[in-house]
């Protein structure tokens, strides 16, 4: 449970998707991966599955809403059960509870629990980027350099938020817990309640000479450039996940992820459906009547395709393996290439006469030109 990827990141979508948008994605990725179409293929049918269960979260207002404010913690409440993958850190939600059980004299474990949120290892937020490809770079895959602008561990302090040579003192009012109780005598009896420690302002500890670089925060923002390495097959809207390269975590807590959506430029040639690449290419009456060989472009160059006689407009022809490679696989999509019959405009007379007697002789009846007749008249 620990490994679980973010739900938005399963379906490649930005975490203010519409509602279409999630579909689209998980309809995308359902079919590219449907067990039936995959009988053998275990990475296939696990992705199959992370992509039911993410879009089974994203899909229903109310379980997104959660899943948006507390994480997997929201919408599944055995998440890190056994598995050491949940710390216990409710964030906001983890303080009301401790408050509340704790009014109670702490019978709940309240005041423990207040206690982890708060001073426990926290996460670092992940942040998103968009990075622009073009269609060929997308198909063959590529490495990009980004910028972008984090939160970092601080490196003179190394996170401590204390000047070299110096340590924090635990808060001599909270202990260290971060968090003081008081009670209160009402006509109902004695109430307890717990409260974030005014003196450490929650920390637990006091910083006497702070680190000059990052004023005792621990983590100072700086500007990184990344080398991405872009898978070859990815699609306009997928997601590269950078593990920890996020903002840095607190309290030991580990760094979020960079996650870099992709944004593919159409091409001028070329349109993609998953791994099928399709071309359009116009012949004349001609040479769709009598065959010919045509130049075609694909991705690795053009190349000769050689059209029957007889090819009538609207036809497809299959060019094996000119498509797109698999993002997970070895193998590469086809090419496809409908051929459209042109038809010639401002013909001179001799070629108008030329296609009568054709027309004559197929046995068709068209309209006469008798312009040099009506001259004479």
């Amino acid at each position: 449970m620990a490994d679980k990827r973010d739900y938005y990141e399963v379906l490649g979508v930005s975490k203010s998707a519409s509602e279409d948008e999630i579909k689209k994605a998980y309809r995308h990725i359902a079919k590219e991966c449907h067990p039936d179409l995959h009988p053998d293929d275990k990475e296939a049918e696990a992705r199959f599955k992370e992509a039911n269960e993410a879009y089974d979260i994203l899909s229903d207002p109310d379980k997104k809403a959660k899943y948006d404010q507390y994480g997997f913690a929201g919408v599944d409440p055995n998440y890190g059960a056994g598995g050491g993958g949940f710390t216990g850190d409710f964030g906001d939600l983890g303080d009301i509870f401790g408050d509340i059980f704790s009014a109670f004299g702490g019978g709940f474990g309240g005041s423990a629990r207040s206690t982890a949120s708060r001073n426990g290892p926290r996460r670092g937020e992940s942040l998103r980027v968009r990075l622009t490809l073009t269609f060929e770079e997308a198909a063959f895959g590529c490495k990009k350099d980004i910028n972008i602008t984090k939160v970092d561990q601080c490196p003179d302090c190394k996170g401590s938020g204390c000047e070299s040579g110096t340590t924090p003192e635990v808060c001599p009012d909270c202990g260290g817990t971060g968090t003081v109780r008081t009670q209160q005598r009402t006509a109902f009896g004695v109430f307890q309640s717990t409260n974030p420690c005014s003196k450490c302002s929650g920390t637990g500890k006091i910083i006497h000479t702070p680190c000059s670089r990052c004023r005792g925060a621990g983590r100072v923002r700086v500007q990184k450039t990344l080398n991405v390495t872009i898978p070859a097959g990815i699609d306009d809207g997928e997601t590269v996940s950078l593990r920890g390269q996020g903002n840095a975590g607190s309290n030991g807590g580990g760094a979020g992820d960079l996650l870099v959506q992709i944004q593919v430029r159409p091409s001028p040639v070329f349109e993609r459906e998953g791994t099928s690449i399709y071309v359009s290419k116009t012949l004349s009456f001609v040479q769709a009547a009598l065959g010919t060989e045509i130049e075609v472009p694909t991705l690795d160059g053009p190349v000769k395709l050689n059209i029957p006689a007889g090819t009538q407009t609207g036809a497809v022809f299959r060019l094996r393996g000119k498509g797109v490679p698999s993002l997970r696989g070895t193998l590469r999509g086809d090419q496809y290439v409908t051929v459209d019959l042109e038809t010639p405009k401002n013909l001179s007379a001799r070629q108008k006469e030329l296609l009568e007697e054709f027309a004559e002789l197929s046995g068709q009846k068209t309209e006469k030109h008798t312009t040099r007749k009506k001259k004479k008249l």
